[in-house]
């Protein structure tokens, strides 16, 4: 009963007006936003929300904005364009980013398709020792222990973090290319 209480004391704003507001939320927001946490601040359904999310993104894309609307690690953000981004190094006078050196980039594709994985897991694939890209790895906060398995010496299991979801706008996983796509960039 409770719960019908709180359905109707729900407001209902144009979809305009949750435009508006979710923009200003993602745009406050230190880490992608949820559709959810969304929802409950302004006490309005979730689909409605989610429409006025979609609505905003293609209003963004519509308009050939510098900026755009995206959802990356189950969250909404708001982002400049990746094609600017050279533009913007320019101006703000910064290099890119430290890049990931060969043996972290193929550790963390490893990670990114074989999850959850041990390091002896990781050798299998690889052929060589990842201990000092996994250390990287783990720096930059791009992967995250999750937990042990449970076989004989119970080596640490590793997985993606959503810093990486987020380093790579990516929605969720399943954006990751498919292993024979990523082949082929590789190749």
């Amino acid at each position: 009963m409770a719960e019908v209480a709180a359905e109707t004391t729900k407001s209902v704003r144009s979809t305009g007006e949750l435009m508006a507001l979710a923009e200003a939320l993602i745009f406050v927001a230190d880490e992608p936003i949820t559709a959810r946490t969304i929802a409950d601040l302004l006490q309005e359904d979730r689909p409605s929300v989610e429409a006025a999310l979609q609505a905003l993104r293609e209003e963004y894309e519509n308009r050939e904005s510098g900026l755009q609307v995206r959802e990356v690690a189950g969250g909404w953000q708001i982002a400049t364009r990746t094609e600017l981004h050279e533009y913007i190094r320019q101006f703000l006078k910064t290099r890119p980013s430290a890049k990931l050196s060969i043996a972290a980039l193929e550790t963390l594709a490893v990670i990114a398709y074989k999850q959850p994985v041990t390091v002896p897991e990781i050798l299998e694939i690889r052929g060589v020792q990842s201990a000092s890209a996994i250390k990287t790895l783990l720096e930059k906060r791009l992967i995250v222990t999750k937990g042990h398995k449970e076989t004989v010496g119970r080596p640490m299991l590793y997985g993606t973090s959503k810093e990486f979801l987020i380093h790579f706008g990516l929605k969720d996983l399943s954006d990751l290319p498919s292993v024979e796509d990523f082949e082929d960039l590789v190749a």
